[in-house]
Order: C-alpha cells, then sequence, then structure tokens
C-alpha cells in the first residue's frame, strides 16, 4: 500500500468527509492496463478513511457546479488531449479556489499543449527505459507523504525521464541512476514531488505503470 499512503498522507490534509475525491482517468493516447486496478485500490483506501470517492473518465464532469463537491482530484495515469477549453477553465478554477490535485504516473504525459497545466504538473514526461527496479533516495524536506519511507527505497516500475522541470516544485524522492539503466536526467532526477500552485497544491508521484507495485 505504500504508493497509495503517497496520495493519502496528501489528501488527508486537503479532504475533508463531506467533500469527495475525484478520480479521474481518461486517456486519449497510451492506456495502461494498471488503472483498473489503481481505481480499484484507490476507492478502498477513500472508503477505508471515510472519504466520499467518485470515479469517472467522463470529460463533462469538468464544469464549476460539479467541481464544488469534491477538495481534491486524481489524474489517474491520464494521457493526451483529455479536456476542452471550457472544462480547462473550470479545473483552473477549482485549483484556484484552493482545490487539491494528484497526479499518478502518465499524469505528466498528459496535456502538452496546455502551459497551465504544464505548470501544474511540474514536469514533462519525455520517455522512459524498460520496467525494472531502482532506487529512489529521500530528499532532505520532511513531508508526511515520504516520512514513513526508508533513506532509499528499492522499487520496480517504468521509470519515466521528465523534461521542463518547473523550478517551483519540492522533490520528495529522487531516483538514484546509478541504480538502473536508461535514466537520462542525471543527479537531479525527483519521482515524486509538490508544490502550492495558483492558488491549490498538488502532488505527483512517477511511480503507478505495474499493477503488481501499485499495490504494493
Amino acid at each position: 500500500m505504500r504508493i497509495l499512503l503517497f496520495l493519502l498522507a496528501f489528501v488527508s490534509n486537503a479532504v475533508a468527509a463531506e467533500q469527495g475525491l475525484l478520480i479521474f482517468s481518461k486517456t486519449a493516447g497510451f492506456r495502461h492496463d494498471s488503472i483498473e486496478v489503481g481505481v480499484q485500490a484507490l476507492r478502498e483506501l477513500a472508503e477505508a478513511n471515510n472519504y466520499n470517492c467518485t470515479h469517472s473518465e467522463d470529460s463533462t464532469i469538468f464544469n464549476d457546479k460539479n467541481l464544488k463537491q469534491y477538495r481534491a482530484i486524481i489524474f489517474l495515469s491520464t494521457t493526451g488531449d483529455i479536456l476542452n477549453q471550457e472544462q480547462q477553465l473550470a479545473f483552473q478554477r477549482f485549483i484556484q479556489a484552493g482545490g487539491g490535485f494528484v497526479g499518478i504516473h502518465a499524469a505528466s504525459d498528459t496535456e502538452y499543449d496546455w502551459p497551465w497545466y504544464m505548470r501544474l504538473i511540474g514536469a514533462q514526461f519525455s520517455h522512459h527505459p524498460h520496467i525494472q527496479t531502482a532506487v529512489q533516495e529521500k530528499c532532505a524536506c520532511e513531508h508526511s507523504s515520504t516520512d514513513f519511507l526508508p533513506n532509499r527505497w528499492n522499487r520496480k516500475d517504468e521509470w519515466y525521464n521528465f523534461k521542463n522541470f518547473s523550478p517551483n516544485i519540492t522533490p520528495l524522492l529522487n531516483l538514484d541512476e546509478s541504480t538502473y539503466q536508461g535514466g537520462q536526467n542525471g543527479d537531479y532526477h525527483p519521482s515524486a514531488w509538490f508544490q502550492e500552485y495558483d492558488g491549490g497544491r498538488m502532488f505527483y508521484t512517477a511511480g503507478g505503470h505495474t499493477k503488481i507495485y501499485l499495490c504494493t
């Protein structure tokens, strides 16, 4: 459950029981087969912690009236252009009103042509090597989403290389590229981070590609 504890540690500060979580997993590009497992795991985690939870792949859910019932939105391995301009503006207003956002894995492979979202997500997916085990090192920042982890955490996943890191993100975990093949970001290779952005706040984890390791 470690990857899910990341999310709970973030949203538990952002979500009141009477205000729900929206899990959004629409794809307009590659579709990860871990999405269905991830939705189930997030539902179970929310239920166990008394949070209302909705899952959807219908973009029309992004309107001002509907989004008022949520306190945080989770993009679960979304890909490509998934929102039209009107829906983008509703999402933007949601964040500006203090909403929370969690991006999982391919959320950084989403809405490339929307500069506001690129700044929100904090970095842009570039490419990835094959699935393999790597070591993530805990960064100096103390944060409830990672304080339960060891200083060096072995994990098997599809490790993204990124481009266009925002200077405003605070890294929580950093990939040690000497522990796997195909890393191309160098010594600065965040794999989980957070930031306050445009009135709201966000959290991102690059993990979540593999079904087995999503829930362990």
